[in-house]
Order: C-alpha cells, then structure tokens, then sequence
C-alpha cells in the first residue's frame, strides 16, 4: 500500500468522524433499532476505520481497532513528544488527562474526582482488589465465570493473607437474571466483605443484572466491584444508576480508544482508605489521581481517549448498542438453527449485545476456529471451560451485515451436519 494511499485513508477516516456527527443530526428522530438495520448509515461509520484487508475480524472483545482519526491523534503525539520529552509530554500533553477525565466523568454522569485514567481493566481491577483491607476469613464472592487475572488476583490474597475466595457456578444460557442476583444472595455470609462481579461475562457476552447486585450488596454493606471490561461503551448505563463502589475496564475494547488505556471508577467516600497499587504520599490520601501514579509513561495513549470519546458520542450509545445487537441476533439465530448448535446466551437486550458464544455438537471450537481463519481468513475465539465450549464471535460498528452472512456461510460449510 502506498504512502499516498495511507494518506488518504486517514484523511477519510477523519472526514468520517463528521459525518458521523452528520449522520447523527439527521437520523435525531429515527429510533435506534430502526437504524440498527440501516446498512447507509453504518457504511459511513464503516469509513471511520481501516480494517486489515485480508482477515475478518470477529474478536473484537479481545481488543479493538481505533477508527484512524484516533490513531492519527495518538501518532501526532507521540511525534511531537519525542521531540522534547522533559517538557513537551510532562509540561504540554501529561495536564490534558484532565480534559479526558472531565468528559469521561461527563458521559458516564460521574464525579470527574471519582474517575482514574489507567491502562487497562486488569490494572484497575488490581487496584481495587489489592488495596482493600481484608482479614483472615473474610470471605469475596465472584464467579467461575470471571475474568481468569481477576480470579488469580483474589487467590494470591487468600494464600497469602488467609481470606476466603468463593466461585459460584451458574448454568448457561441464563433465562432469567433474577437468577443471578439469587445466586450471590443466596452465598452471603456474615463473613462476605466484597462482591466481585463482571457486568458483560467474556466467556458468554452475558449481560449481569449489576444495578440489583450492587443495591444487594450496598443493603449488606458489602464492597461491590465491577469488572467492566467488556460492557463499557458498548451496554448503556450511568454510573449514578449503579451505584458501584469500584468499577475498572479497558478502552482499548468497546470505545476503541488507543491500546493501553483503561479507567478506574471509585465511589468517592472509598477513595482516602483505598491503597493504592503503587505507593502515593499521604497528602494525596483523598486524592483520586493517587490511583494513576505508575512513573514515566506516554501521555500521547490517554489524551487520544478524547477523540475515541467523541466518536462514540456522535454514533450515540443507544444506536450502538442496537447495532451490536443486531449484528449478533444475525449470525446467532441463523446458526442456532444448525443441527447440534446451541448459542449459549439469551438473544434478548437484557441477556446479551455485541457478541455471543455458540456450541456445535460436532466439532471442537479450536478446530473449527482454525478452519475458519485457515480456510475463510475469519477470525474468531474459541472458548473452553469445564462446563461448556464454543467459539466466540464478537463484531463491531465497522462490521457488515455481509460479512456477518459470510461468516455464516463459512461455519455452514465446515461443521458436520450431526
């Protein structure tokens, strides 16, 4: 590809942020499942990003691409930062975390005070897991479905201070999320000090009824923390209806912000008797930036936060969100009909988004993973726990309804009719 065709890819990519904008104003009063199937409206946004010719895409949970403005913004950075360290990333572009926490505060309707820029949703997650006291016994509830770092975090304290760590099982699809709520209320102790829940499950895509778990833990005066790595900017919410005491995820995902780049929610009265990860002097105690003191490190990766922000702003949540789910229901109600398949998450709002995990009786999910990129050049994740296996298919606003109907087309072709 040549210097001027990349050029020019990056100038559409920007041009494709206003249009975004555009695009935005004149569908103001269209509902966002009628522009969910609008396949104009998303070819514009499509134009945003330059995906990789050769491979279709469809781990976008594991790590997204930026649309080029957001690249091109983090470029120009890096430039203009080597040029003068000392001063130009710790004088001129380091104070602009400000601007990204002020408008991340603002979107999410958050204190900007309660709002740490981080590098990703396992460093914010360790942040709130490490710095809470916790005596011998005192029990965490989570999930065997859980990230496996944040569960690896948990169990290093419980070898090392003695705490107690309880994994609950639950059977998958979910068809009712009372369920879960049931579920850790029906695991309290007088001993359990924090609960530890994922809003999107990675395993599944399944969506948890976080709201009512955090409201059952505030009730008991539990610690809740949210693992959101998977949920934010792609299921909408607000962190006032939540209600959470920690909430840590990665930007890098679903707002397809600059890879290293993360944030940690703290509700407010819990930030002065949280440690922090790495040591910050006392008169920073009440102090939420006490939470981002990691050394040296780019300034460049968090301030292009800002245009992955306003990106996602101009699509809208709701339209995203839409969007992702009907993208899912596509390939999930097509392939469910499969003999021996079996979708693994409900295909309701409430269950599910942006991606989903599908069984196939007859074939083992690395094998079809590996026809699947070897044969078809699509890429997919495949999931094996001791309970259920799959493979994960995970799409994103640049992803076309024809492409998803080739991916169909290609599972079709490889798994054995059972």
């Amino acid at each position: 590809m040549s210097t001027q065709l990349n050029r020019r890819d990056f100038l559409l990519g920007a041009e494709a942020i206003v249009i975004a904008g555009c695009l935005s104003r004149a569908y103001a009063g269209v509902s966002p499942e009628e522009v969910a199937g609008d396949e104009n409206f998303w070819n514009k946004i499509r134009s945003a990003y330059i995906p990789d010719p050769k491979i279709l895409n469809l781990n976008n949970g594991g790590v997204a691409p930026a649309p080029t403005v957001v690249l091109d913004a983090e470029i120009e950075a890096i430039r203009y930062s080597n040029q003068l360290p000392a001063y130009r990333m710790w004088r001129d572009l380091e104070p602009r975390i400000e601007d990204v926490r002020t408008r991340l505060a603002r979107m999410w309707n958050a204190d900007p005070e309660c709002i740490a820029i981080t590098r990703n949703a396992s460093e914010s997650l360790q942040i709130a897991q490490f710095g809470i006291d916790l005596a011998p016994g005192d029990e965490v509830l989570t999930t065997s479905q859980d990230y496996p770092r944040m569960i690896t975090t948990w169990q290093q304290r419980e070898r090392r201070e003695k705490i107690v760590l309880k994994q609950l099982d639950f059977a998958v699809p979910v068809t009712n999320s009372a369920d879960l709520v049931r579920l850790f209320e029906q695991a309290i102790t007088p001993r359990t000090r924090v609960i530890h829940m994922s809003q999107v499950v990675f395993l599944t895509g399944q969506i948890f009824p976080i709201k009512e778990i955090c409201a059952l833990a505030r009730e008991r005066g539990i610690i809740s923390i949210v693992d959101g790595a998977h949920a934010f900017a792609h299921v909408p919410f607000q962190f006032s209806d939540l209600d959470c005491d920690f909430y840590g995820t990665s930007l890098h995902k679903w707002l397809s912000a600059p890879i290293g780049t993360g944030m940690l929610y703290v509700r407010k009265d819990r930030i002065e008797k949280h440690w922090a990860l790495m040591a910050a002097p006392p008169s920073m105690d009440k102090n939420i930036r006490k939470f981002e003191e990691i050394g040296t490190h780019p300034a460049a990766m968090h301030n292009a936060i800002l245009q992955a922000l306003e990106f996602y702003e101009q699509i809208g949540a709701e339209r995203k969100f839409a969007r992702l789910r009907y993208l899912k229901n596509r390939w999930a109600e097509r392939l469910g009909k499969v003999p021996g398949a079996q979708v693994l998450v409900g295909l309701e709002p409430d269950h599910s988004g942006a991606f989903g995990t599908i069984h196939f009786e007859t074939m083992d999910p690395g094998k079809l993973g590996d026809a699947l990129l070897t044969k078809y050049n699509i890429l997919v994740t495949p999931i094996v726990t001791p309970s259920f296996k799959g493979i994960r298919v995970s799409s994103n606003v640049y992803t076309s309804t024809a492409e998803i109907d080739r991916f169909c087309d290609a599972v079709e072709a490889i798994v054995p009719r059972a």
